[in-house]
């Protein structure tokens, strides 16, 4: 391919038949395109920044070595990742991670295998029984994260995906997109670091700001715990919670010393295990491990007030257990 120029339709990339043209719908800075090598399809997401220098590049000598920099950078923290995770790890099955990593002139390419996502658009309306089996597996995924000690860092539900096994009324959640993900305390610099601010921390506020006291190892793993209680939310009642006027997320709100909004239909005992998860001191957050029992009890997860089921066949569900952890004990921060 030529230097510079963006993936195309029918393209060869490392052995990567692109099939489709490339789009960035819903991928910010990336292009995104499904491609095919021996029979198998996969999808390919091209990065559009940083930028590497070849021969021939434009730029004085100090941009250049900038921009070399700033890519050894880039390759350091995606490779940091993809070292650490196991795809053949028991909690490994949910999280849709990188088989291929590369450069080709210009530009930085990841590859995963394709998935479809179930044909859900409403999680609201799921059954206790699939809510419990739904988080379950994301609370798996992300406790495997944090314990090799990465931080997912973009947790939202566009990358939850959602799939339900052939034959199955219950769904799992498989976890992707790793671009913006991080060792824990070591995030990408204040100006590069990723994430949507409806789902992040109010860490991540005072490090994007530049606050004094909230220095790069303030970012751990406790800003996806945040994120998580977020989307449990989210996935229960379809919205986040509610903030004062004036606040453009659950994460400036709490930042401010405003307590969310939770929806009054939650079982009261699931919403104080969400209020011990958005506080603003990353160190008072349970860890995963110790939210995922009281996501894993149905009689939790169904809203005070009716909403229809969606009619699945499922297999018959055991007797609740009313599960209690303790969701007050301290934690160092990573």
């Amino acid at each position: 391919m030529a230097r510079g120029d963006v993936v195309k339709a029918g393209q060869v990339l490392r052995g990567y038949t692109v099939t489709t043209r490339p789009t960035n719908d819903g991928a910010g800075k990336c292009l995104w395109a499904v491609a095919e090598r021996d029979g198998e399809q996969f999808f390919v997401k091209e990065f559009l920044d940083p930028k590497r220098p070849v021969a021939g590049s434009m730029g004085s000598p100090e941009s250049i070595g900038l921009r070399l920099a700033q890519c050894a950078e880039f390759e350091r923290r995606h490779q940091a990742v993809m070292s650490r995770i196991d795809p053949d790890d028991l909690d490994a099955g949910n999280l849709v991670v990188a088989v291929d990593f590369f450069a080709e002139g210009t530009r930085y390419y990841k590859v995963t295998r394709l998935l479809r996502p179930a044909d859900l658009t409403d999680t609201s309306r799921l059954t206790p029984r699939q809510r419990a089996v739904l988080l379950g597996t994301l609370c798996d995924s992300l406790g495997l994260l944090h314990r090799l000690d990465i931080v997912h860092g973009d947790l939202k539900p566009q990358n939850i995906l959602l799939h339900r096994p052939a034959g199955s009324g219950l769904y799992t959640a498989k976890l992707i997109d790793f671009d913006d993900s991080y060792v824990s305390g070591d995030p990408p610099s204040r100006d590069e670091v990723g994430g949507d601010a409806r789902y992040l921390a109010p860490e991540w506020l005072r490090y994007v700001r530049g606050e004094r006291d909230t220095g790069p190892e303030r970012l751990t793993t406790a800003v996806d715990v945040f994120a998580l209680g977020l989307v449990v939310h989210t996935y229960l009642t379809g919205a986040l919670p509610a903030v004062p006027t004036g606040h453009t997320s659950v994460a400036a709100a709490v930042d401010a010393g405003e307590e969310p909004g939770l929806d009054p239909d939650l079982e009261p005992e699931l919403a104080a295990a969400l209020r011990a998860v958005l506080v603003g001191d990353p160190a008072r957050r349970p860890a995963v491990a110790e939210l995922a029992p009281v996501l894993a009890t149905e009689a939790l997860l169904a809203l005070r007030r009716a909403a229809p089921p969606i009619a699945r066949d499922e297999p018959p569900a055991p007797p609740p257990s009313r599960l209690r952890v303790n969701l007050t004990g301290r934690r160092g921060p990573g």
